[in-house]
């Protein structure tokens, strides 16, 4: 790889960031793709070192994304939209055989015991927690052909309690989301980490489980919410957190911290904090559990180069589908139950 082919990569960086901070896209890097080039003054020369290389978009061709075969098997299609109704690693199979790479992946894949969201398949009600995160890091694997050697995984993800209360008997409104008769920490457990009042500490056990197949965690991202629902408990703080942990593939990889990053006094930019202050979605929807804009902002903003593809593997309403294609990337969401499927497609259709 040639010193000029990494300058390219780098000033594609920033056309990206000035898009993204809403700037003047540069007529020249409109036709990126088409002349193969974006012609650059003569910066200083930067040596083509792992990490410079890194910098250099790996996207997804018109060709494979538009596979016909893909299209077929989609819910949804279009030249620049993709939605599967079918399991993450059905789904990641077809990617795959079409040879579509993505760039960024983040989703919220359903929390253990928090949902019954009526999908044969679905994740999230294993008799075990231990099950539960062995179906997510599945998934995540079947990922791993699909996301770009430079690419980022973010995966947000909350914690739960063991009960061992048994079924949930109160009539109380509030509680008729999570509480959907026997869930699995409502039973006896195993006495060992599944007895009752113990917080089970899925996120981190997830994050040391990816580790274990070779995932590198960058951050565990703290997500705070302000003014949360509160706990009715009285033996423990409320709970008002949870985590977007980043991960990669490799040690080099691509990261934009100019559209994300912090001004510093002196003018230069630091990058973001790794705790991210967003409120929650309180919109009315068909989905209880969905993803802010905002919270996927960083994500999608810093670890997404130009005409590169953001994928959300439990798709739910469509959130990081809509924040992609509001800032003109590619998008691919994948989703077991129909109805969230159909909500992505609405949602999208929103925009105009």
């Amino acid at each position: 790889m040639s010193n000029d082919d990494v300058l390219f990569a780098i000033e594609s960086m920033r056309s990206a960031a000035r898009v993204a901070s809403g700037g003047e896209l540069p007529a020249a890097a409109k036709n990126v793709g088409k002349a193969g080039k974006l012609p650059v003054s003569k910066p200083a020369k930067r040596p083509a070192t792992k990490a410079n290389l890194a910098l250099i978009p790996q996207v997804a061709t018109e060709e494979a994304f538009c596979n016909a075969k893909l299209r077929k098997a989609a819910y949804y299609a279009d030249d620049n939209v993709l939605i599967f109704n079918m399991d993450v690693r059905e789904a990641m199979a077809h990617l795959a055989a079409a040879g579509v790479i993505v760039n960024c992946m983040v989703t919220s894949p359903p929390f253990y015991g928090q949902r019954d969201y009526g999908a044969e398949g679905q994740i999230g009600l294993e008799e075990h927690p231990q099950q539960f995160i062995e179906q997510l890091v599945a998934c995540f694997e079947a990922a791993k052909p699909v996301l770009a050697d430079n690419g980022s995984l973010w995966v947000n993800l909350g914690d739960t309690y063991w009960s061992g209360k048994g079924e949930h008997k109160s009539g109380e409104s509030k509680q008729s989301a999570r509480r959907f008769g026997l869930r699995p920490q409502d039973r006896t457990g195993d006495g060992l980490l599944c007895k009752p009042k113990q917080l089970l500490l899925i996120p981190h056990r997830f994050a040391i489980a990816m580790q274990d197949m070779d995932w590198i965690v960058r951050n565990d991202n703290v997500w705070v919410k302000p003014n949360p629902i509160p706990d009715q408990v009285r033996d423990r703080c409320s709970m008002s957190h949870e985590y977007m942990f980043h991960l990669v593939k490799s040690r080099w990889y691509f990261f934009n911290k100019d559209a994300v990053g912090r001004k510093s006094e002196s003018g230069s930019i630091l990058p973001p904090s790794d705790t991210w202050e967003v409120p929650p979605a309180r919109r009315s929807h068909k989905h209880k559990a969905r993803f802010s804009e905002e919270l996927v902002r960083i994500p999608i903003l810093s670890t997404t180069p130009q005409n590169g593809v953001v994928l959300d593997p439990f798709g739910g309403s469509g959130t990081s589908l809509v924040f992609a294609r509001k800032h003109g990337f590619r998008a691919i969401g994948i989703d077991i139950k129909k109805d969230f499927c159909k909500s992505m497609v609405e949602h999208l259709g929103e925009l105009g």
